[in-house]
């Protein structure tokens, strides 16, 4: 393929590895039950993973409750690490996990409730819209800046407010690589070491070229798109609820627009879920 990013062979790497996560997520999320912790829920995450040759990690996965689905109060980075916080019926979740498989990353942010939950369900299908609109503006080699600023201001219209701003450097997405197998993988604070050294060599990289890896809504991301694979996670909030996807999205340099950018996988939960709603309207 004329994608100036990577082989065919590596593509199908990283959607194993994304299918994998999400297959987790689906897993998980169906044995979630009331009194289940965010510790326990992030631990259930590891052990599926593991029990299926998983030893590596972009970062250790999260799961949020209730509120905390929103960021609510979130003012330092430890706030999101998994709490004692408890899973209540009709409460909402987000189960957030990056593994390494093989080499191969993903990130995946996964957003369900413990029963009914229609503002949970607004949220999610308004979601759709966010998608979309990555895909157009990237093919159209938009800065990410500006992208960024479309997504927010089409949040607002929705009637919500931009939650990835919670996120260090108010991030919507972050470029993943491959990385190498270890027999050891250590991580600090949370995060794979591998997986974080290649996210520093691109961003040094980045500085002297005049580019970042973090797509924000700061002047080091007012570039067009960078060729490689991003983890995009658009997160909506109303009040105390919290919802988001997070996939990868693969920007290449081919000059024809639906080469030039595309979801790495259109089979996955949401997407799915959204071909039902309208199949079913």
């Amino acid at each position: 393929m004329a994608s100036g990013v990577t082989d065919e062979a590596e593509l199908r790497g990283f959607r194993v590895v994304q299918q994998l996560a999400y297959e987790c997520a689906e897993a998980v999320a169906a044995q979630l039950g009331p009194g289940v912790t965010e510790r326990e829920a992030a631990r259930m995450q590891r052990e599926w993973l593991r029990r299926r040759g998983v030893r590596d990690w972009f970062h250790l996965p999260f799961a949020w409750f209730g509120d905390r689905t929103a960021f609510t109060g979130f003012r330092v980075p430890l706030q999101f690490f998994p709490t004692d916080r408890r899973l209540e019926p009709g409460m909402p979740f987000v189960l957030d996990m990056a593994p390494v498989h093989r080499g191969f990353t993903a990130d995946i942010g996964y957003t369900g409730a413990l029963g009914p939950n229609p503002l949970l369900e607004r949220l999610l299908a308004d979601l759709e819209a966010h998608r979309d609109l990555v895909l157009r503006e990237v093919r159209k080699r938009r800065p990410l800046r500006e992208i960024y600023e479309d997504v927010e201001r089409l949040m607002v219209r929705q009637g919500y407010v931009n939650r990835h701003r919670a996120y260090p450097f108010g991030v919507i997405a972050h470029k993943v690589h491959r990385v190498k197998e270890r027999r050891l993988a250590p991580q600090l604070f949370g995060f794979g070491t591998q997986a974080l050294k290649g996210l520093a060599s691109d961003a040094l990289h980045g500085h002297r070229e005049g580019w970042s890896p973090l797509w924000s809504p700061y002047r080091f991301s007012d570039h067009p798109p960078r060729p490689g694979l991003w983890a995009v996670e658009p997160h909506l909030g109303f009040r105390g609820t919290g919802a988001k996807f997070e996939e990868l999205l693969v920007v290449t340099d081919s000059r024809d627009p639906e080469e030039s950018a595309f979801w790495l996988d259109d089979d996955l939960p949401h997407v799915r879920r959204w071909r039902e709603e309208r199949a079913a309207v």
